[in-house]
């Protein structure tokens, strides 16, 4: 808990019971910076944070804030994936309408009608997102939306409401959700009206459960699972590419097993200044018939000597057999340079013939047979990974991890073997 924090808590201690009240209603003294409205020109402010972050109590202030406005706004759009959910989280929720602010300026809710009405007049109704034409006939001038990436009918639901926005001066619309790669996400998150705003579960500890962190948390960090339900980051996979998360993440290690082989794959940039391309590092092993990647310890800015000193570093942190270095840029320079960081270095120079694509096929097959697997925090690489499309690159750029682990991996599994060779 932060200073400020134990400060506010010693102010409360000092004041009566409306004091308090009134102290533990002011959101702005609370509130996070990011779960605060952003300044400037916006339509939509979309909001993507893992589970617990404070998603629904920063909507909930949003709304409360626009009802106490001197003229206040309404009527409101309140839309959850279905009225029970809207009902259930936003309205009544632990960080839902009813829970939030001094007791004398709580709403109404009106039940069978599915409508908030608060003291000074202000109305909020509830919506489905699962019912677009129920937006015909309705007209607000604001709305939150919570968790739109769940939404079944999510852009014909979006459409209808953006046309019923239509009173007030400035009509605006927060959505607080986790991230799902849903073509409504992708389209908001373009969108110049849009402002984005991020918050990771981490960032809520004070008001979670311990047990949550150590049991769900801990178990899920560092996967895909947890980067978006923790983490609120937009993961989503080409749909041509040659590997999916999902398959990935189904194939994960939680041990590590006995090793026969262990290569370092390396795909060397072509220069070294600050904008080259990464130096691709990646080790992997061999489990029987399986393919085991273990780590990657690619680096960008990538200066010689500095990549050639980390492929030793992970040749000797995993006790590996041999490197496997593609030389179509350097040349024998390649091998030099690492040969300069340790002269008995077992190093195969191997050049590229066919173009990534092609030359990754194979490798994706040993995947496709449930042959390869991977260790936990490789997440960089298998974001690499899911966007590498036909064209040879992965999100526009040079797919240096990719190539590393192809190397290492045809190598291992699909190339002629490397004479077991220990030290340097």
């Amino acid at each position: 808990m932060s200073n400020f924090a134990i400060t506010s808590l010693e102010l409360l201690k000092r004041l009566d019971a409306d004091g308090v009240e009134e102290v533990a209603g002011d959101w702005v003294h609370w509130a996070r910076p990011e779960q605060l409205p952003p300044k400037g020109d916006w339509t939509t402010w979309l909001l993507m944070g893992g589970r617990g972050a404070g998603k629904t109590r920063a909507g909930s202030e949003w709304v409360r804030g626009l009802v106490n406005e001197t003229i206040p706004v309404s009527p409101i759009a309140l839309v959850g994936e279905t009225i029970a959910q809207a009902r259930a989280i936003m309205v009544e929720g632990e960080s839902g309408l009813l829970r939030i602010g001094p007791a004398a300026t709580r709403p109404k809710f009106e039940r069978s009608a599915n409508r908030l009405l608060w003291p000074n007049g202000a109305m909020a109704e509830l919506m489905s997102g699962s019912e677009p034409e129920r937006f015909r006939g309705p007209q607000f001038a604001a709305a939150w939306c919570d968790e739109l990436g769940k939404w079944p009918n999510a852009e014909a639901a979006w459409d209808m409401l953006q046309f019923a926005l239509r009173l007030g001066e400035n009509p605006r619309q927060l959505v607080t959700t986790t991230p799902r790669p849903t073509r409504l996400l992708k389209r908001l998150l373009a969108d110049p009206r849009t402002h984005v705003t991020r918050m990771r579960t981490a960032e809520n500890a004070a008001n979670l459960a311990p047990g949550f962190l150590e049991t769900v948390v801990g178990r899920y960090r560092g996967t895909v699972l947890g980067r978006q339900e923790l983490d609120g980051e937009l993961i989503e996979d080409l749909p041509d590419a040659l590997w999916q998360r999902a398959a990935l993440e189904a194939g994960r290690l939680g041990t590590i097993p006995e090793l026969s082989r262990i290569i370092v794959g390396v795909d060397p940039p072509v220069t070294g200044h600050a904008k080259s391309d990464a130096c691709g590092i990646i080790v992997a092993g061999l489990a029987g018939e399986t393919g085991v990647v273990l780590a990657d310890r690619s680096l960008k800015p990538a200066r010689p000597l500095a990549w050639a000193r980390r492929v030793v570093s992970a040749f000797e942190e995993f006790e590996a057999d041999a490197v496997v270095a593609e030389v179509n840029q350097g040349g024998e320079l390649v091998v030099e340079m690492l040969r300069q960081m340790a002269p008995h270095l077992p190093v195969r120079s191997v050049h590229a013939t066919r173009g990534k694509w092609v030359r990754a096929e194979p490798v994706a097959a040993l995947y496709a047979r449930g042959l390869v697997r991977h260790a936990a925090g490789l997440a960089e690489l298998e974001d690499e990974m899911c966007a590498f499309g036909p064209d040879g690159l992965s999100g526009g750029h040079s797919p240096d991890r990719v190539d590393a682990l192809v190397w290492a991996l045809t190598e291992l599994m699909l190339g002629r073997a490397v004479p077991r060779v220990r030290g340097v």
